[in-house]
């Protein structure tokens, strides 16, 4: 069997499933086994496989059969440019929190072109937040925290693998609770925000994610008082946060803007669907906070 018999037999395989995607996610199976890129996989079609590398692949779809994310297969998801090692312990890293990314360094380069600029990530999961912006943002230092212990050690590694592990301090922390610092200029989070009775609901992929990355409390915005609340404490004057959310959770998160008195000059910015993506607010007396 060849490279070329493998794919066409990893598309019968999955021909009559409901898997989504089957091509792209048996084409990242076969590279991930054959340790081939994409345009290797084309211009070597030819190659014969290995019994062993044909078992791997069979091994793969099965997973993928049973609705697990060809990212945490191959242990891989590339966002912003790079490359990062996911697992099921870390909730995958999707397109849509690079317009976080992108905001915040969009912000840090026209602010901070003679300064260095401190930021804290809450709820960093695979460091992906972390280690992107560590990676394009030259003058910056960097905490990132979360609960699970699996998530900072998956972190870690990929700030190694992204060569940017000395500029991140990762601290196994319950949102602020050993969080020493109290100058950040930016706090930045990309937090659980599905509301739980939703989360059986959601695709069969989705659900293999953790379920302590997804789940927001009873209305999805547990973890969002817990940051209007306490980031006050943690921000110099004039500090922004930037937090990714729901679709449909504009209105509320501004309501707990208004009632924080913390917080002053909401903004709300789309993503490239024109879904309501990412808040950012700046602290400041809101006293007299309009939307």
């Amino acid at each position: 069997m060849n490279i070329n018999d493998l794919l066409i037999y990893g598309r019968k395989f999955l021909l009559n499933t409901s898997v989504k995607e089957a091509p792209l996610k048996i084409r990242l199976l076969a590279e991930h086994v054959l340790k081939m890129n994409k345009y290797e996989l084309v211009t070597h079609h030819t190659k014969e496989i290995s019994e062993e590398e044909f078992n791997n692949f069979n091994i793969g779809l099965e997973k993928i059969k049973n609705c697990i994310p060809i990212q945490y297969i191959t242990n891989n998801q590339e966002f912003m440019k790079l490359n990062f090692y996911v697992d099921e312990n870390v909730l995958i890293p999707q397109p849509d929190t690079e317009i976080l990314v992108e905001e915040v360094i969009k912000y840090c380069l026209t602010t901070f072109q003679k300064s260095k600029v401190k930021i804290l990530d809450l709820c960093t999961g695979s460091g992906a937040i972390a280690v992107s912006l560590a990676k394009y943002i030259n003058n910056c230092e960097i905490t990132a925290t979360d609960i699970s212990s699996k998530a900072i050690s998956i972190a870690k590694l990929n700030a190694e693998r992204n060569l940017v592990h000395t500029k991140i301090n990762f601290i196994q922390s319950d949102m602020f609770d050993k969080i020493e610092a109290k100058d950040f200029d930016i706090i930045v989070s990309n937090p659980p925000y599905i509301e739980k009775d939703i989360i059986a609901t959601l695709d069969a992929e989705v659900q293999k994610e953790p379920l302590i990355a997804l789940d927001g409390g009873t209305d999805g915005l547990f973890f969002y008082r817990i940051i209007l609340k306490n980031s006050g404490n943690y921000l110099v004057n004039n500090g922004k946060i930037f937090i990714e959310i729901g679709y449909n959770q504009k209105d509320s998160i501004f309501n707990l803007i208004r009632t924080s008195k913390d917080f002053i000059n909401p903004v709300c910015v789309k993503d490239l669907a024109n879904n309501d993506r990412l808040i950012i607010c700046e602290k400041g007396d809101s006293s007299n906070f309009q939307i």
